[in-house]
């Protein structure tokens, strides 16, 4: 089917296309085009289905009104509500978002960046994989309006919207040690990010601190295999000398990959052993226990995210600032 376009109305109707690009545009403010013949455009435009080219519009004004988002994996309920939010906000604003799913890739990022700039978006809001501060260096050196959302590169001075993980890990820890929990296990990505970094040290010094600290307590597993890796860090713990008493999952896909390997192995959760995790989901919300969970402001995340591109992309004003939101710890 032909996509209908300026030149076929202006043709249907015996007039130019700039007659026809006049009204359509609503520019024909100074009367230059008749009421009727306005009319007759409006009326073709509807009976031929006419969809405006957004796209080129937006490049004749200087800009696309879209914006890419980049998450690390759409599947991970806190990226699935995180994009949720930022197109919600997005709309709002006249923004159209394009979402781009990485699976902890650099090299699939590479390619949604590519891809996008292809699509001239107006900015990127990015969550960025291991292995990426060139890459966001040099776009952020490109003048290409860009933020980085739950994760950032400490070295690099671009606008991040973050949760102080070190604080909150440590705080909840402390918190489950004046419950009475001593031996307790942390579990983590295999992967060198900020935001998994810090929430190692803050269980870390929270448990060194307490003069509990044991580094075979602390177990990381792959991204890419994590079931794989989990049953095995499981069976590490439950084999240690010192019964474990508590499990603190780093991220929502560790806590779930970890209680499904405890019930596999027999082991009563919250009776056995206590679990806590980052992040609320549908899953936990299931189980005939209560996990106690660190709850990130998701939405606030998304808002300031898309706040400050928005600044970038309108007033071409760059704030380097990290900002961190608080986290919130739920027993």
């Amino acid at each position: 089917m032909e996509k209908v376009s300026l030149k076929i109305i202006a043709k249907e109707l015996g007039v130019s296309a700039a007659t026809v690009s006049l009204v359509l545009n609503g520019k024909n403010k100074n009367g230059r085009v008749s009421d009727e013949m306005s009319k007759k455009i409006i009326d073709k435009a509807s009976e031929l289905h006419y969809i405006p080219n957004s796209l080129a519009k937006g490049l004749k004004m200087g800009h696309s009104k879209s914006i890419g988002l980049i998450v690390a994996d759409i599947s991970n309920v806190f990226f699935g509500t995180l994009a949720l939010h930022i197109q919600n906000y997005a709309e709002k604003e006249g923004y159209t978002v394009i979402i781009g799913n990485t699976n902890e890739k650099l090299e699939e990022m590479e390619k949604i960046i590519s891809f996008l700039s292809s699509r001239q978006v107006d900015g990127l809001i990015i969550t960025p994989a291991e292995g990426s501060e060139v890459l966001i260096d040099s776009i952020f050196k490109s003048k290409k309006p860009l933020v980085l959302v739950d994760r950032c590169f400490p070295e690099l001075n671009v606008p991040s919207v973050l949760i102080n993980n070190y604080e909150v890990c440590y705080r909840s820890t402390k918190q489950l040690i004046d419950q009475g929990y001593k031996n307790m296990a942390f579990i983590t990505y295999r992967q060198d990010q900020f935001h998994t970094n810090e929430r190692k040290r803050g269980f870390i010094e929270a448990m060194y601190n307490n003069g509990l600290y044991d580094p075979h307590y602390v177990k990381e597993v792959s991204y890419q295999c994590l079931e794989k890796d989990m049953d095995k860090a499981i069976s590490q713990l439950l084999k240690s000398e010192k019964k474990v008493d508590t499990i603190f999952f780093a991220t929502n896909t560790i806590s779930i990959a970890g209680v499904k390997s405890l019930l596999k192995h027999g082991i009563s959760i919250q009776k056995d052993i206590q679990v806590m995790c980052f992040d609320e989901t549908d899953a936990i919300n299931l189980f005939p226990f209560r996990v106690p969970f660190i709850k990130q402001p998701i939405e606030e995340m998304a808002k300031k995210a898309l706040e400050l591109l928005i600044v970038q992309i309108e007033k071409k004003d760059v704030e380097t600032h990290k900002f961190f939101l608080e986290a919130e710890l739920f027993i």
